[in-house]
This record gives structure tokens, C-alpha cells and sequence, in this order.
């Protein structure tokens, strides 16, 4: 275990080293594997370069509270969500300063508790309406149906609108926007202006992402009518705390496709990964089933749904959607006892901290009851955050947590499913850590 000085050096911390390109082949190979492998070596700060740039992985759980919360401010995102303005545009998730202040501000009302409690209502619709429609001993592909499904409740609950009959192009558009962003991308800028087979792609999956949504921007402004969810509160909010006007079509659009991936595409990638483990698992699906019973849950239902919320918890912990998250330095910041260097990308990653075994024992055996109250009391925050911290939390985690205990209880309340797969499912680590290929399963109905 590696002892953290707090005496401030300016020498680097221990990392890999080793010929040039020989990191950049690793992190392409596999980088799960090569963050995984840099963590466990060199322990809780290392260091390494990628075509010139310094990269520190802080790895625990202290430190990583010092780089998003106690010193936040000497940081901004780093370069992949920086890339990801070329689809994101200025949203909440890469926006910075001032502005990123001012559209939180104006988002914040529609993730109050009262509202999401209203939300959970539509979750148990649509899910029970996908029960409905699945039959006895049929194959589904569990990621594209929790994709369909959870695109389906974000655009109703955020937008009100119906994009059930898109849901398929709309879920191959976004597919080809996140596998753009692997490493080759991140770690060169230029590629994005050559007319590659995939930058093609990405353009084209692009403007169908935007014809949508720009048809549902234009059709409630022309409409004038508030119906009390996100899209109404971007399209009417005037920031007077800030002094400013409403927002730009540009700018509803940007929010909006923010919060249509967060709230679509990270829970759909959990739910894939918890109905493959808890087909793993019989044991813990049977108890699973013994807290839901017989009938559909309803949102005030979600205090008597805890080993579900464990269910949840732990995949999220194995799985989580957000894998990594990166942060440049504004200036020269000192953490775990060395300077980094303004410039340099920190590394804190959700992935790593989840598997480390000084906080979960035998790290990749999938428990549930790691998240009984007493177990996580004994740990220290930021030994689990998939939903990251600090000043830039997810705003929708609330949201998340309670359409991923509701949908799991509504769809296990009367179903099975079954891995048609005898091996592992490949993992795809983009910007969030999807499944690479289809997860084919049998349901059966529960007798």
C-alpha cells in the first residue's frame, strides 16, 4: 500500500515507463486493464505521459475528494468532455465557470424531490408497458430493450414527448456518437476534421440526434404552454439571479441532449449490467424476488425496496457508468503531496476506487450486501461515487436511483432473464463503460 506524503516534491510520482507509443498501445488495447494495472503497481498517485501531455491517476478516496470538492476550482474537465462539445455542445456536463453555474441554476427545479417522485409514475408505466409486450421463452437483447425503454421515460418525464417510434434510430445514432470517442480521438484533435468513414458517421448520427430535438424545441415554443417539465423550465426561465434572459434554441438544444444521454444512455448501460449479473446470480435474484412479491411497485414503495437499491448499487459498483472522469489543471495544485503541474489532466475514476480491495474485499465477486447502511458507513465517501462529486454531481442522480429500483422492481416483479452467452460480456469503456455488442437473454415468466 503506498504511503501519501504530504510533503510537497516536485519530482514525478511513480508510473509506467517504457518505449514511446508503448502507452498509447496499451490504453487502446485495453483501458480498463491499463488504468487497472497503472492503480495497483503505483499505487495511490501515479503518473504518466501520452503524446507529451502529464496524466496523474489519484486513486484514493481522500485525494479524490480534494481534486472535486475541497480544490475544485483549480480544475476544469478534461479533454474528453472537452471533445465532447462537438456533440454536446455547451450542456451542463461540459460547460465551465460562470455559465455552467447559471444553466445548473436554471435546471436545478425540475430534479427536486417532489418532481421526481411525479416522475417515477411514468417509469412503472412504461415499464410495465415493455413487460406487457415481451413473451414466455422469448430472446431479447437486454441492451437495446433498456435502451428503447429508458430513452422512452427521458424524453417523456424531461421533454413530454413520445419518441418510442425513433427510439431504434435514435438508439444506433447514439451508438455511433459514443464509439467515436475511444482514445485514438481523445489523444488526437485533428482526426475530427478528416472525412474518415467514422467522423461521416458521427456527423450523420448527429444531425439525426438534432432534427428531433429541434423539432420538439420548436413545437413547444410555438405551443407557449408550460407543462411543468424540464423542456417548459429551459424554455420559459428567465435568470434573474444572474441578471440574464432565457435561453437560445442553441442552447435548450445543448441542455437538453445532456440530459437526454445522462438520463438514458448511463441507466440503461446499468440495468444491461444487472440483469446479466443477476442471472449470474440466482441466489440473489430469489431474494430479489422475495422483497418485490407479486405486485407492481409504485414510487412510495421505493423505502420498502432496499436489497433492490443493493441490487442497483453493487452493479453500479462493478459497472459504473461513468468510468473515469478527467480534470485539467487551471494552476499549479498540490495533491497527495505532489505538485501538478497547470495543464495537467488528473484522473479519478470511479472503475478503479469500486474494484479497489482496501474498501470492497474481493472486489470483482458481485455482493449486494456490501450496501447494507452498517457496510457503508464503514467506508469513506469517495470510496464509491458513480455518480461523481463535488460542485459537478450529477444533477439527475436522484433521478437515476429511483428509475433504477423501479424498473428492476417492475420488470423482475414478472420476469426471469437468462444469459444465452457462455462468456463474458466485452466491455466497450467510451465515455460511459456500454456493453460492445447486443446482451441476447431468455425471459421467462415467473410461476
Amino acid at each position: 500500500m503506498a504511503i501519501i506524503s504530504r510533503m510537497t516534491t516536485t519530482t514525478y510520482p511513480p508510473g509506467p515507463r517504457g518505449l514511446p507509443g508503448s502507452t498509447l498501445i496499451a490504453m487502446q488495447r485495453d483501458p480498463l486493464a491499463f488504468f487497472s494495472r497503472v492503480a495497483r503497481e503505483h499505487g495511490d498517485v501515479s503518473h504518466f505521459t501520452l503524446l507529451g501531455q502529464h496524466y496523474y491517476v489519484v486513486n484514493e478516496p481522500e485525494l479524490i475528494r480534494e481534486v472535486l470538492v475541497v480544490k475544485n476550482t483549480s480544475f476544469m474537465k478534461g479533454r474528453g468532455l472537452q471533445r465532447a462539445k462537438a456533440f454536446l455542445g455547451e450542456g451542463l456536463l461540459t460547460s465551465e465557470g460562470e455559465f455552467h453555474r447559471r444553466q445548473r441554476r436554471l435546471s436545478t427545479p425540475a430534479f427536486h424531490r417532489e418532481r421526481i417522485m411525479g416522475y417515477g409514475r411514468t417509469m412503472v408505466d412504461y415499464a410495465t408497458r415493455m413487460s406487457n409486450r415481451w413473451r414466455d421463452g422469448e430472446t431479447i437483447d437486454a441492451r437495446g430493450q433498456m435502451a428503447q425503454l429508458t430513452l422512452a421515460i427521458a424524453a417523456k418525464t424531461l421533454f413530454d414527448a413520445d419518441v418510442e417510434g425513433e427510439a431504434d434510430e435514435i438508439g444506433v445514432a447514439l451508438t455511433q456518437i459514443l464509439s467515436r470517442f475511444d482514445i485514438t480521438y481523445l489523444a488526437f484533435d485533428f482526426m475530427n476534421k478528416l472525412p474518415f468513414p467514422s467522423t461521416i458517421r458521427f456527423n450523420r448520427a448527429r444531425t439525426r440526434l438534432d432534427e428531433t430535438m429541434y423539432r420538439i424545441i420548436d413545437e413547444r415554443r410555438r405551443s407557449g404552454e408550460d407543462r411543468g417539465d424540464l423542456m417548459s423550465m429551459l424554455l420559459l426561465a428567465q435568470d434573474e439571479e444572474g441578471g440574464g434572459g432565457g435561453m437560445s434554441d442553441r442552447q435548450v438544444r445543448d441542455e437538453a441532449m445532456t440530459l437526454m444521454l445522462a438520463g438514458h444512455e448511463t441507466t440503461a448501460n446499468a440495468l444491461t449490467w444487472t440483469w446479466h449479473l443477476l442471472s449470474k446470480h440466482p441466489e440473489v435474484e430469489a431474494r430479489l424476488h422475495e422483497e418485490i412479491g407479486d405486485r407492481a411497485p409504485a414510487p412510495e414503495d421505493i423505502p420498502n425496496l432496499r436489497y433492490t437499491e443493493m441490487v442497483f448499487a453493487e452493479s453500479m459498483r462493478l459497472y459504473p457508468p461513468a468510468w473515469v472522469i478527467g480534470r485539467m489543471a487551471l494552476q499549479d495544485v498540490e495533491i497527495g503531496g505532489f505538485t501538478i503541474p497547470r495543464g495537467s489532466i488528473v484522473i479519478v475514476s470511479p472503475y478503479l476506487m469500486h474494484h479497489h480491495p482496501r474498501y470492497f474485499p474481493d472486489p470483482d465477486v458481485f455482493d449486494p450486501t456490501r450496501f447494507t447502511p452498517e457496510a457503508k458507513a464503514s467506508r469513506p465517501k469517495f470510496a464509491y461515487f458513480p455518480f461523481g462529486g463535488g460542485p459537478r454531481v450529477c444533477i439527475g442522480e436522484g433521478f437515476a436511483w429511483m428509475e433504477g429500483v423501479l424498473l428492476i422492481a417492475t420488470l423482475a416483479q414478472r420476469w426471469r432473464m437468462r444469459s444465452l452467452s457462455g462468456k463474458p460480456v466485452a466491455v466497450q469503456p467510451v465515455i460511459t463503460l456500454r456493453p460492445r455488442h447486443a446482451v441476447p437473454m431468455r425471459v421467462s415468466e415467473r410461476r
